[in-house]
C-alpha cells in the first residue's frame, strides 16, 4: 500500500470514529483528506458527502449565506474549466460542496472532473447526486448516460434518456438512444444470487409470492410494495432500506439494491456494516459489467475497442477489489480468509512483497492453508528466491489432495516441477510431472516436459505467464 493510501485509510478511520460523536467538522476534515489523497476511491467520497449532509441536518441548502460563501469557489471552478485543469476542478468543487453538499452544479462539476480524470465510480456518484437536486438537467443526464453505457449499465442509462425525453418530448436523440440501449440490455441478470460477499454479511430479507414488476393488490401481495410502504411510513428507519436492498439483491436487481443501500447509509450516519454491503453490491455491478463485456468480446474477437474496454474494466475491478480488501484486512485483523483474498489480488499485479506476508498469515485458516503455501511458493520464485519457494511447495504436498481439490493438486505439482527444473533437480521434477500425468494426461505441456527430461533434452523453461 502506498503512503497516500495508508494516510487516506487512517484519516477515513478517524472520520468514522468522529461520526457517532457528531463531530461533523473533524469527520469532514478527515474524509476530505482521504478524498484528496486517493480521489478515485468511491467509499471516501460517499463518506464525505453523507457526513456533510448530516452536518447541515438535511436542510438541502447547506451553510447560511451559502451563495455568498461560494462566490470565490465558483471563480476557481471557472478558471479550472477554462484551463481543463481537472484535478483543480475536482478539488475546488469539493471545497464548495463543504458549504452546500446539495448544490447540483458543484456535484456535476466534481463528476465532470472525475470523468475526465478516469474515476468513473466517483463521476457516477457525483452526477447522481446532482440529479437528485435537479433531475431536469439535460446535460447532466446525458453525461451520466454516457458513462453508464460505457460500463454496460444500460437500464440505468435508459432512465437518464427517459428523463431527457420527458423534458424534451421531440428529442430524436433521446428516442434513438432509448431504442438502441433497450436492444442491448442484458436480459439475464443472474449470477449474483448465492455469491458470497467478502465478509459474508447478509441482512434477512423478505419473501413474498410476487416478483418485481408484478402488480400488488394489497399488503402481503408484494414484498417489494410492502417494503416501499414501510419506508414511506418510517423514512428514517434504516432496516427497511436494508430489507428492500436485500430483496433487490436476491432478485439480481443490483442497481436498485445499490440505491437503497445508499439511502440506508445516509440515514444511518455511515454505518460500517451497511457500507460493506454497499461495497459488495458495487463490486458485483462492476463484475457483471466486466463479464458482459468479455462475453461481447467472445462474439466479436477482432473488435480492438471492445478488447481494450474489457481490459480497462478488468483493471478497474481489480483495483477496487484491492481497495476494499485492504480496508477490511485492517478492520478484521483476525480474518485470515480476507488476507488470502487480498494477497491473491496483489499476486495478480506482481506485488510480491505485499502478497508474501499476507499469504504467510493466511495459512492460519485451514480452508486456504494448502493454497496459501502454493501461492507463497510462486511469489518467492517470481521474487528470485527459489530455495524458499520449493520449501513452500514441499510443505503443501501432503495438504492438497486430488480428491478434494483436483485443479489445485495438478497446478501444485506442475508448478513444483517447473521450479525443480529451474533448480536443476531433474529427478524431483520428473516425480512431480508423473504425479500430474497420473490424474490428467493432457494437463498443459506436462507430457512434453517429462519426455524431454527422460530423453535428456532438457531446456530451461521459459517464465510462466
Amino acid at each position: 500500500m502506498s503512503d497516500n493510501n495508508k494516510i487516506a485509510a487512517d484519516c477515513w478511520r478517524r472520520g468514522n470514529e468522529a461520526v457517532p460523536k457528531e463531530n461533523w467538522d473533524y469527520a469532514i476534515q478527515m474524509y476530505g483528506t482521504s478524498v484528496k489523497l486517493v480521489p478515485d476511491n468511491l467509499m471516501y467520497r460517499q463518506s464525505l458527502r453523507y457526513t456533510e449532509y448530516k452536518k447541515y441536518g438535511g436542510n438541502l441548502t447547506g451553510a447560511k449565506m451559502a451563495g455568498m460563501k461560494l462566490m470565490g469557489v465558483k471563480t476557481m471552478i471557472k478558471k479550472a474549466k477554462m484551463g481543463k485543469n481537472w484535478k483543480a476542478l475536482d478539488q475546488a468543487a469539493e471545497v464548495g460542496l463543504q458549504v452546500n453538499p446539495w448544490d447540483p452544479q458543484l456535484n456535476a462539476d466534481m463528476a465532470e472532473a472525475c470523468a475526465q480524470l478516469g474515476y468513473p465510480d466517483a463521476a457516477i456518484f457525483g452526477y447522481k447526486e446532482s440529479l437528485k437536486a435537479d433531475p431536469t438537467n439535460k446535460e447532466v443526464n446525458k453525461a451520466l448516460a454516457r458513462i453508464l453505457e460505457e460500463r454496460g449499465e444500460y437500464k440505468t442509462a435508459i432512465e437518464c434518456w427517459q428523463r431527457i425525453l420527458k423534458i424534451e418530448p421531440t428529442s430524436g436523440e433521446a428516442r434513438s438512444k432509448i431504442t438502441q440501449l433497450d436492444a442491448r440490455t442484458v436480459m439475464d441478470r443472474g449470477g449474483y444470487e448465492g455469491a458470497e460477499s467478502t465478509r459474508n454479511v447478509r441482512v434477512g430479507g423478505p419473501s413474498g409470492p410476487s416478483r418485481p414488476g408484478q402488480p400488488a393488490d394489497g399488503p402481503g401481495m408484494s414484498a417489494e410494495a410492502d417494503l416501499l410502504r414501510a419506508i414511506r411510513k418510517e423514512p428514517t428507519n434504516k432496516d427497511n432500506y436494508l430489507k428492500l436492498a436485500d430483496y433487490y439483491r436476491r432478485e439480481s436487481q443490483l442497481e436498485q439494491a445499490e440505491e437503497q443501500l445508499l439511502k440506508a447509509l445516509e440515514v444511518s450516519s455511515g454505518d460500517l456494516a451497511i457500507r460493506e454491503l454497499l461495497e459488495d453490491v458495487q463490486l458485483a455491478l462492476m463484475t457483471r459489467t466486466h463479464t458482459g463485456t468479455k462475453e461481447q468480446l467472445r462474439q466479436k474477437p477482432d473488435d480492438a475497442e471492445l478488447r481494450q474496454r474489457a481490459v480497462d474494466l478488468g483493471n478497474e475491478l481489480l483495483k477496487r477489489e484491492m481497495e476494499v480488501l485492504a480496508t477490511r484486512v485492517e478492520r478484521y485483523p483476525q480474518d485470515m480468509k480476507i488476507k488470502f483474498e487480498l494477497a491473491s489480488r496483489y499476486m495478480r499485479v506482481k506485488k510480491w512483497a505485499l502478497a508474501i506476508p499476507l499469504f504467510q498469515k493466511s495459512r492460519g485458516d485451514p480452508r486456504v492453508d494448502g493454497e496459501s503455501l502454493i501461492s507463497l511458493g510462486k511469489c518467492f520464485f517470481y521474487d528470485g528466491k527459489a530455495s524458499l519457494a520449493i520449501r513452500q511447495f514441499e510443505s503443501a504436498f501432503p495438504k492438497v489432495k486430488f480428491e478434494e481439490k483436483p485443479d489445485l493438486f495438478k497446478d501444485m505439482y506442475y508448478s513444483a516441477g517447473r521450479l525443480y527444473e529451474e533448480m536443476k533437480n531433474f529427478s524431483a521434477a520428473e516425480e512431480c510431472y508423473q504425479k500430474v500425468l497420473e490424474v490428467d494426461y493432457d494437463f498443459r505441456d506436462t507430457v512434453k516436459r517429462l519426455d524431454a527430461l527422460q530423453g535428456g533434452a532438457v531446456e530451461k523453461p521459459a517464465e510462466e505467464e
